[in-house]
């Protein structure tokens, strides 16, 4: 099977949009391998996967036999990628979480670095106290080598993104749109300058997909699903930022919130996650204290090692110099597979653990 016939498989599973666990369970129950999916016959997909009704099927015969040609000299020219969950540079913190897409399209490129990210989310009709701080976090952030998640929107989304640029580091921009699709228009520069060497403009959703409303809550989840955390900036009590809040608190999450001046319905929403539980925060340092780093670009600085919650000093101590798999970590602990992936990563951003070949990881101190 050559490249471009698997290329096409992965472009006709994208294109069913089946729920992600029933595309996943397809996947799995053909060794992984899109190209067997899509050469089976009607009796083997029903014969393989439980639950599959008469719509599943019919779907599937459809993609079958459609041609996926024009998709494919689409990708080519937006110099596009397929990433397939179990890529590499399938986004480490996404993966293990149960609603995860089998695949991705990517203009850019996403790098294992990327595990170290914060997403930025708020209002797309932001004030300038809103845009300022966006950009301004979203600079700092990344000048301390986080990369900075959002989605592409206008107000505070644009300006984070920009920020991150601005600070010389990396951004992703989550689209509820085909990554072929420019919305909105006006920031058609913005994600040519993402996609070009800043970072990535990453989609879900198959090539040629026009932005609908319901598109964006079920983006937003991979939005924070790639984060550490998400802080969220001037939104106000109706803004889908708070979906992507409720959906960090969701995936075990930091959620943080930038308060705003008192009586001001565009930060009402910011007020409530507060009240509820979301960090405070006033400057970067904020942020970079509760996920335990000081800068992932001073590597002369000691990383801290005391004072670390239960569940992190529970897998800290459970690590040695000889290499401990994450499977054999999730066991021990008693942990969720979420939790355990998150605490890892914040092991390794404060120097304590090094992840080692074969989905395994070593005490550094």
């Amino acid at each position: 099977m050559d490249g471009l016939d698997l290329t096409e498989a992965w472009l006709k599973l994208n294109a069913l949009e089946f729920r992600p666990q029933r595309a996943r369970a397809l996947l799995e129950a053909f060794d992984r391998d899109p190209s067997a999916l899509f050469a089976a016959s009607a009796a083997d997909w029903r014969g393989r996967v439980p639950g599959l009704t008469d719509k599943h099927v019919s779907r599937l015969s459809a993609i079958q036999g459609r041609s996926f040609a024009p998709e494919r000299e689409t990708l080519a020219r937006l110099c596009g990628r397929i990433i397939p969950y179990d890529d590499p540079c399938y986004p480490a913190n996404l993966r293990p979480l149960p609603d995860a897409p089998p695949v991705l399209i990517a203009r850019g490129a996403l790098v294992t670095e990327d595990k170290f990210s914060i997403a930025i989310v708020g209002s797309r009709r932001a004030g300038q106290y809103g845009r300022t701080l966006a950009q301004r976090f979203a600079r700092e952030l990344a000048a301390h080598g986080l990369t900075v998640i959002s989605g592409g929107a206008r107000g505070v989304d644009t300006h984070a993104h920009q920020g991150a640029l601005e600070g010389g580091g990396r951004t992703v921009a989550f689209l509820g749109s085909g990554v072929d699709v420019c919305y909105p228009t006006d920031n058609r520069a913005l994600f040519d300058r993402i996609a070009g060497g800043g970072g990535a403009v990453v989609s879900e959703f198959p090539l040629g997909t026009r932005p609908e409303p319901w598109r964006f809550p079920a983006r937003n989840r991979l939005i924070s699903g790639m984060s550490l955390g998400v802080l969220v900036i001037e939104s106000p009590a109706d803004s889908g930022s708070l979906i992507t809040a409720r959906e960090a608190g969701d995936q075990g999450r930091d959620v943080f919130a930038i308060p705003g001046p008192v009586g001001d319905g565009r930060n009402s929403g910011c007020h409530r996650l507060i009240q509820d539980g979301a960090k405070l925060v006033e400057t970067v340092d904020d942020i970079l204290g509760e996920l335990g780093v000081l800068s992932l670009r001073s590597p002369d600085s000691p990383a801290p090692v005391p004072n670390l919650p239960p569940e992190q000093r529970r897998i800290l101590d459970m690590l040695a110099l000889q290499p401990r798999h994450v499977d054999s970590l999730i066991a021990e602990s008693g942990l969720t597979a979420p939790q355990v992936t998150g605490i890892l990563t914040l092991l390794e951003m404060r120097g304590l653990a090094r992840r080692v070949p074969g989905n395994a990881f070593v005490r550094v101190l």
